[in-house]
């Protein structure tokens, strides 16, 4: 579905990606996990028109998007939870999933949408008036992953969805990212916490300093004494 072939990136002169090759089949949760400035968000932001490569391919369903605008992604089927969330503060907890659907004009399905993501995230619902300025870190964490699910996108990208959040929160997140990939939903994740990315994905690439160094099954990766080590604190 998607694939990076040897892709490069530079802030001016400094190498932010070095090489990056990397596949997410359909269907899949797969995680990049790293250190704080190994690249992660990097990469998340190359896929997504926010930075364009130096050099290398960027593949989706068969098509180029290399330094493809990011609007034009969208309709494609690509969405984005960004880090920091991102959230509309002045708009609605509705209107922020509304502004999701943008590009949509079917109005039952927007609406069938709108309690799908009541149904993931019941806080939501409750406090479907309020602005989102007003809302805790974890309510807007779960807004801008239900914003993002508002496009109906095959490709869902989520950077960091747990930092910050207290564990019963990061539990929730999870949750609703395996309920998300049981309904079809194909998912690229990087998150640092690499335990639960682990446990919640079907294969894991691991970034140091912008390069690969390590990728494979993440059960497999979870076991690895050098992952554990590193990221696992064990």
């Amino acid at each position: 579905m998607l694939t990076l072939e040897n892709v490069s990136v530079n802030y001016d002169a400094i190498e932010a990606l070095t090489d990056i090759s990397l596949t997410v089949s359909q269907g899949e949760v797969v995680t990049l996990i790293g250190a704080n400035g190994a690249g992660k968000t990097t990469t998340l932001r190359t896929i997504t028109g926010l930075l364009e490569p130096r050099n290398g391919r960027i593949t989706y369903e068969g098509k180029e998007i290399s330094g493809m605008a990011t609007h034009r992604l969208v309709p494609m089927g690509i969405a984005m939870s960004p880090e920091g969330r991102g959230v509309f503060a002045n708009l609605s907890v509705r209107e922020n999933l509304d502004m999701g659907a943008y590009i949509r004009k079917d109005k039952k399905g927007i609406s069938d949408d709108m309690e799908r993501a009541f149904t993931l995230f019941p806080r939501l619902k409750e406090r479907e008036k309020q602005k989102a300025g007003t809302l805790s870190g974890g309510e807007q964490q779960m807004l801008a992953m239900g914003r993002a699910m508002m496009s109906r996108p095959r490709l869902l990208l989520l950077d960091e969805p747990s930092l910050g959040l207290a564990p019963l929160l990061v539990h929730t997140i999870f949750e609703a990212i395996d309920n998300i990939r049981s309904e079809g939903t194909t998912i690229l994740l990087v998150e640092q916490n690499a335990n639960a990315a682990l446990h919640h994905s079907d294969r894991a690439y691991v970034l140091e300093t912008g390069r690969i160094v390590m990728e494979g099954d993440s059960k497999q990766l979870a076991a690895d004494p050098r992952v554990k080590e590193a990221y696992l604190g064990e």
